[in-house]
């Protein structure tokens, strides 16, 4: 901080020293042309001495940002000629902005970074991208003030070398105008003289060149990827949608909306993972675990504990019932009746317009559409540890048809994950009489959330019965005299734990093989590579869905849904970038955690200025009627502004709580407005405005309240 103080003192000094002694008149017009008489002698008597000053002086003025840039560019001209002239004035100028633009970077980015990091990293994504570009065409523009492009790109993470050569080609065609006047400069009685109205308007065509030029690389871009293939004539779709799950069903919905004939593909169950997997049942099992547990402890409630009865088997037939119940909102009929067709059947690409189909019932389909879509989504990743395959396993995937079987919940069940879904049924069939061990390689479950999360989700599983084991290292799965064990490492000791049933619960991984995007060569790296529009290696192939990422959410996946379905249709017209800002996501455990943009770990990674503020709904009068009070909201803003940058929500109902703050942060509501905005009381939500409330407590006008008490003493008498 000293060292930039020093700095900025430097400047600020030199800048003021050249206005003190009335320097910038020698770089004006009048100024110039008295001088070249006197400049002309110094040259004759010292000609390396006079470049080299002048040389150094252009460098100064302009990494400085002080006026004369454009006089000394027509000196340049006058002094040494069109050929030296360009090359002085080019590399000075260009050097110069250099500096200003590391000066810059230097001084500001830093503190914009934290005042604005969501801003500023929107800012350098598309500068990494985009860049170079961009700046060769404001380069190319002298309507757009020079020094401020300096100021301005230096608060970006655009490369330094980028920013020089990019600079010193994009102000070529600008310098040369001038240096070539300044060779005519007794012709010359105003700058408007060489910059008239007609040049500007040629220079800012030249500036618009850059985007035809663009636009014709992406049309070369495109023939060359689809060089090897023949364009059909006509089309039998205008788009064809493999898989139909979450990201599937809205991209094929909108799509029949807005009266395109679209082709829905599924081989297996409609709905996709969430609905026949994950999900859906997964909540239905919750609810039945958590019925159970306030069984338990009925006390809480003024009754009498006692110990749940029930039949696991008649908990997992429910379980199914829900997923059949839910499955009409999926079904291959409603979505028929909505416009959409659908085939049961397996798709592959055969080349960028045409899908073969090998339908459920054994016959072949061929199909072309202007778009395609794949929505193939993600499987559960089994960890390759020896003898695994052996022993067997259930995933999220397959334990509700095995465990249907059952008469009751397995009597040891070890659990292997710590993330969301492990951490939900853990605790779930814990509750349901399983004796469960959560293994977790990490040192905590649930590691992306702030520490203070994962230890009240290791406290609530625990106090569920889940026994739990961080830094634990699963090595290999073996058999012995008719038990199954996983045998993990734990401080360089290998431990033996028994099991009757082994849930694989460590991420899913993308369903990328069989699709035929191998053999058209559309990269993947874990998971489908597109651009921002969702487009892939072929702009008319677009991806959604868990096969995208980078969240693998049901809501995300719909999200992404909507942008492939439009853009994949009237992307020639105009087309959307897929927005990310805003992600909400819930694990269900009970409490359930719920979270929106950053929380406080990742505040502290970024490097961003904040301060927190809590709400603990013991304090709640709804959560103490529900005998629920464990839990609280955390509230991310930058210091001393309502902003919100995110938010965690730790109790019941934290999923539902959670939209709130989602809906305030997409349209830029501060903590101030959801205080202002009535609650019904007694209710949940009331924690919401709460919160907002504790933000404003903390922030209250000290003086201006000490004004007022002044103020009604006076009025007392």
């Amino acid at each position: 901080m000293i060292k930039k103080i020093f700095l900025l003192l430097i400047v600020a000094a030199a800048v003021g020293l050249f206005f003190h002694y009335d320097l910038q008149q020698l770089l004006t017009l009048d100024g110039l042309k008295g001088s070249m008489d006197q400049f002309n002698q110094y040259k004759e008597q010292s000609p390396l001495l006079v470049i080299g000053g002048f040389f150094l002086l252009y460098v100064v003025v302009t990494a400085l940002s002080l006026p004369g840039a454009a006089i000394l560019t027509l000196a340049a001209g006058a002094l040494f000629g069109l050929v030296e002239g360009l090359l002085v004035a080019s590399f000075a100028s260009t050097i110069g902005a250099t500096l200003a633009f590391l000066v810059s970077r230097y001084l500001l980015r830093d503190s914009i970074k934290q005042r604005f990091p969501e801003r500023l990293a929107a800012i350098d994504a598309g500068v990494e991208k985009e860049g170079g570009f961009y700046l060769f065409t404001l380069r190319l523009v002298p309507v757009f003030p020079f020094f401020l492009i300096n100021l301005l790109m230096g608060v970006t993470a655009i490369k330094s070398w980028t920013y020089y050569w990019v600079s010193q080609l994009g102000m070529l065609a600008g310098t040369f105008v001038f240096v070539l006047a300044g060779t005519q400069l007794a012709q010359i009685d105003s700058l408007s003289d060489v910059l008239s109205f007609n040049l500007i308007l040629s220079f800012a065509l030249l500036g618009i060149f850059p985007f035809i030029a663009k636009g014709i690389l992406n049309v070369f871009k495109k023939r060359r990827v689809y060089k090897n293939y023949t364009k059909p004539k006509k089309f039998d779709r205008n788009m064809i949608v493999i898989g139909a799950g979450a990201g599937g069903l809205v991209t094929s919905y909108i799509a029949a909306a807005v009266k395109a004939k679209v082709t829905l593909i599924e081989a297996g169950e409609m709905g996709g993972d969430c609905l026949n997997y994950g999900c859906v049942p997964s909540k239905a099992v919750i609810k039945s675990a958590k019925i159970a547990e306030q069984i338990r402890h009925g006390e809480n409630y003024g009754l009498e504990n006692a110990t749940p009865q029930f039949s696991f088997k008649k908990v997992m037939a429910r379980v199914h019932r829900v997923i059949a119940d839910v499955a009409p909102h999926d079904s291959v009929e409603r979505y028929t009746n909505l416009g959409v067709d659908v085939v049961k059947g397996y798709g592959k690409l055969i080349d960028p317009w045409t899908v073969e189909i090998k339908l459920n019932d054994g016959d072949t389909q061929t199909l072309t559409a202007r778009t395609i879509v794949i929505a193939t989504g993600a499987r559960p990743f089994v960890p390759p540890l020896p003898d695994i395959e052996e022993t067997g396993y259930v995933t999220s995937d397959t334990l509700w048809n095995k465990f249907a079987e059952l008469d009751e919940a397995p009597k040891k069940l070890v659990v292997l994950g710590g993330g969301p879904i492990g951490s939900e049924l853990a605790q779930s069939f814990a509750r349901l009489g399983s004796s469960v061990t959560q293994i977790e390689m990490a040192e905590r479950i649930m590691i992306k959330e702030d520490l203070e999360v994962s230890t009240f989700a290791h406290e609530a599983l625990t106090e569920s019965g889940v026994n739990i084991l961080t830094s634990h290292q699963a090595l290999r799965c073996e058999a012995r005299d008719g038990k199954k064990y996983i045998v993990v490492k734990h401080n360089d000791k290998e431990i033996d734990i028994e099991y009757d049933e082994l849930l694989c619960a460590v991420g899913r991984s993308a369903r990328l093989k069989g699709y035929g995007l191998e053999e058209l060569g559309i990269e993947t790296n874990r998971t489908v590579v597109t651009n921002e529009y969702l487009e892939t290696l072929y702009p008319n192939i677009f991806a959604a869905g868990d096969i995208v990422g980078p969240y693998q959410f049901t809501h995300v996946a719909a999200h992404q849904g909507w942008y492939a379905a439009v853009n994949g249709l009237f992307g020639h017209l105009k087309k959307f970038k897929v927005d990310y800002r805003v992600i909400p996501w819930t694990t269900f455990i009970d409490p359930e955690v719920a979270r929106v943009g950053l929380n406080e770990q990742d505040a502290k990674n970024k490097g961003i200025d904040y301060e927190i503020t809590r709400f603990e709904f013991e304090e709640l009068d709804r959560a103490i009627t529900d005998s629920a009070t464990k839990g609280f909201i955390k509230v991310i803003t930058p210091k001393g502004k309502d902003k919100i940058l995110g938010v965690t929500v730790v109790s019941e109902h934290a999923g539902d709580l959670i939209a709130e703050f989602v809906l305030a942060m997409k349209h830029g509501l501060g903590l101030n407005k959801i205080l202002g905005t009535i609650h019904s009381y007694p209710t949940w939500a009331e924690g919401n405005k709460y919160a907002a409330g504790e933000w404003k407590r903390a922030h209250a006008p000290e003086k201006v309240l000490n004004l007022l008490e002044k103020y009604h003493t006076w009025r007392r008498g």
